[in-house]
Order: structure tokens, then sequence, then C-alpha cells
């Protein structure tokens, strides 16, 4: 009795992993990448200055900036990256208008305060963070932290100031410029004169992420559109099917009633996966999808290793359960280190690499982690729901011919 209680529980589990599969795919759906969904492709130059030359240091502290402006604002499965000595692309998926996006990766973004002759009194390196927010009177702004330093430098100005005008600019626009009521003494102080908080953030992001080495110039803007992308997703979808039905035919003509089980167990885990993908916003991409069918195959793999391993013990006489316990047994280990090595690469590949390539290592890697779960788990509790029917108990199951 408790062993039936159990297996309920487990198929009970499985459903419910199932239905919540479902829901994250349906609620959130799959993100798509540039190459798949189109987006924004500019190109910068970098401007060298009257102290400054262009140089490779010059070059990587601009990609860095760029990288964490692009990372602040949410903008996913960026590719980011140099095209010549001064020059740098950037690829940006789900952007519509390369002009806005230009607007906040490609700003020089040097902030400074200014008194009304417009001498320069404090610079943004003195800020070590900042934030959009909402004042006492509910008014959208950017409150910023000033370093020690940036603090005691702050408060000596607002004291020689007090009744005059401060300016705050962004590169040579003016945010506010404000009338010193009290010296400030704190920390933190407030850019009022947003009329919304997303464009006090769009600010929070270029001051808190710091300013470029040099200015920048764009040299080339497009929208990328997803034409290309369309056709790939279909003749992916088309090619994947077809071997996924394909497969399906080999492993119910080869091992009958199992590898009907074996077709479901993948269903199941396809809907898992996408579930998953769904779940973690990662970002599809045509090498992601090459990821999703490279794992799809280590998912059927998984199986044959272990239909072959309860083969091999059902042709040494022993009954069926006993031979389904001893065939996930000798597989468990042999489908660890397979999917544990090709695991460590996609990590490998995901940690040193970007772009495309990464999202290829993170979907494999994803697809990876799903198949082992129903390897493991997904198989052993179906085919133990129908150990004892005679689908399971006849010659020919798994594979094993009569009189074997």
């Amino acid at each position: 009795m408790r062993y039936k209680q159990r297996r309920t529980l487990k198929l009970l589990f499985i459903f419910a992993i199932i239905a919540f599969s479902l829901f994250l795919y349906y609620n959130y759906g799959i993100n798509l990448g540039l190459d798949l969904q189109g987006g924004a492709h500019i190109v910068l130059q970098a401007q060298p200055t009257d102290d400054r030359e262009i140089n490779d240091e010059v070059m990587s502290g601009i990609v860095s900036v760029i990288e964490r402006r692009v990372n602040q604002l949410g903008l996913s499965e960026p590719i980011i990256q140099r095209e010549s000595s001064d020059r740098i692309i950037v690829e940006l998926p789900a952007v519509d208008s390369p002009n806005e996006a230009i607007d906040t990766i490609g700003r020089t973004a040097v902030l400074t305060f200014r008194n009304s002759n417009n001498d320069i009194l404090l610079t943004g390196d003195f800020i070590k963070d900042a934030r959009a927010d909402y004042d006492e009177y509910g008014r959208p702004v950017v409150s910023f932290t000033l370093t020690n330093e940036g603090s005691n430098k702050f408060e000596n100005i607002t004291r020689e100031y007090i009744g005059r005008k401060i300016g705050i600019y962004l590169d040579d626009e003016l945010l506010t410029n404000p009338t010193v009521q009290t010296v400030i003494t704190k920390d933190k102080a407030n850019i009022t004169g947003y009329q919304s908080v997303e464009a006090a953030e769009k600010h929070a992001v270029l001051i808190r992420e710091g300013s470029l080495p040099v200015p920048v110039k764009v040299v080339e803007r497009r929208s990328v559109g997803p034409t290309l992308g369309k056709i790939s997703i279909k003749k992916s979808i088309t090619a994947g099917l077809i071997g996924l039905l394909l497969v399906g035919i080999y492993m119910m003509f080869y091992y009958r009633f199992p590898g009907v089980l074996a077709a479901v167990i993948l269903a199941i885990y396809g809907l898992i996966l996408m579930g998953t993908l769904a779940g973690l916003q990662a970002i599809l991409t045509l090498p992601g999808i090459a990821g999703l069918i490279l794992s799809i195959g280590m998912a059927v793999d998984a199986n044959i290793i272990i239909f072959e391993r309860i083969k091999d013990e059902r042709k040494s006489g022993k009954t069926l359960k006993a031979a389904i316990d001893a065939g996930f047994k000798r597989a468990y280990r042999t489908i660890v280190d397979a999917n544990v090595t090709t695991l460590i690469t996609a990590l490998i590949l995901a940690y040193f690499t970007s772009g495309t390539v990464r999202g290829f290592a993170v979907t494999l890697g994803i697809g990876v982690l799903v198949s082992m779960f129903t390897a493991f788990f997904v198989t052993k509790n179906i085919i133990d729901l129908f150990t004892n029917t005679a689908l399971l108990n006849s010659a020919a199951a798994f594979g094993v011919r009569e009189g074997r």
C-alpha cells in the first residue's frame, strides 16, 4: 500500500511540474534573440580628445561601460564587440528604435556641478551610486550617494553657494538648476526636474555606471528585421519535428510499447524544457535552437541507454521488475558521466564567451539538466506505472526477441 501511495505522489508531482511548465510558458513565453526577432544594430566610433588618445585600454573601457549600461537597462542577449581599433558594434534585440538606445548607451555621460559662470565645482567621479526614486512630494527624481571625499566637497560647495544657483549637467544638458537653501552635510541628494520615473532611471543608469573614457560618434545605425529569423525558426521547427517523428517511429519499432513511453517522456521533456526557459527568461537564438536540438538528442540517448540495460537484464533471465531496477541502476552512471561532461563544457562556454555562443551554451546546459531530471525521475516512474501490465511483460518489450 505504501509503495502505491509513494508512486501516486510521484506521478502527481510529475503532473504538477508539467502544469507549472505550461503556466510559465503561456504567461512568459520565450524571448528571442536579435537573429530571430530583429532589433537595433549600432556602430560607434571612439573620438580622441586633447588629453586622451585611442588605444586598447580606452576601447576596453568603452566596451565595459556600454556593457554595464545595457545590462542595467535590462536589454537581453546584447552583442557588444570591437570591430576595429576605434569602432564598436552594438546589437540589441527587441529594440525597434536605434535612436532611443543610442541616447542611453552612446552618451559620454559626464556629470558635473557648475556655478553661474559655468565653472565645474564637482564631477560625477565622486558619486558612488544613483537610483531613480520619488521625493517627499511624489515627484520622480534621481537620488545619488556621494563618496566620503565627495560628501566633504559637496558640503563645502553648498556652504559657499548658499542663496546662489548650482547647475547639474549631464554632458552639456542642464538637468536642474536649484538654488542652495542650506548646507548639505549628508552623503545623499536628489536631482529633480523629471517628468517620469522612466526618464529618471535612464539618467540614473548613466550616472551609476560611469562616464565613457572618450566621446563616441555614431557612424551607423539601423534596425534589423526579423525576416531571416522567421525563416530560420520555421526551418528549425520543421527539421526538429521530422527528426522527432523519425526517432519516435524507430523507438516504437525497436522497443515496442516502451518506445511509445519514450515518445511520451520526450514530449514531457520538451514541455518542462520550454517552461524552464520561459521561467528563467532565457534568450533563444539560432545557435540556442541548435543547443536545444542537441539536448533533445541527449534525452533520447538516455532512454536508449536505460532500455538497453533493461534488455540485457531481461536476457539474463530476470523478472521484469528486477530487470527494470537493475537496468536503471546500471544506466545511471553512464548517463551522469555523459551529461556532466557536456554540462561542464556548456558552463565553460557560458563563462568565457558572449552573444550567440553564450546563448547556445545556456540552452544546452538547461537542456542537459532537464534531460537528467526526466531520465532519473520521469522515465522511472512512468515505466513503474506499467510494470505489472501485459504491455511491458510481453516477450518483445524492450526489444527482446522470442526465445531469448
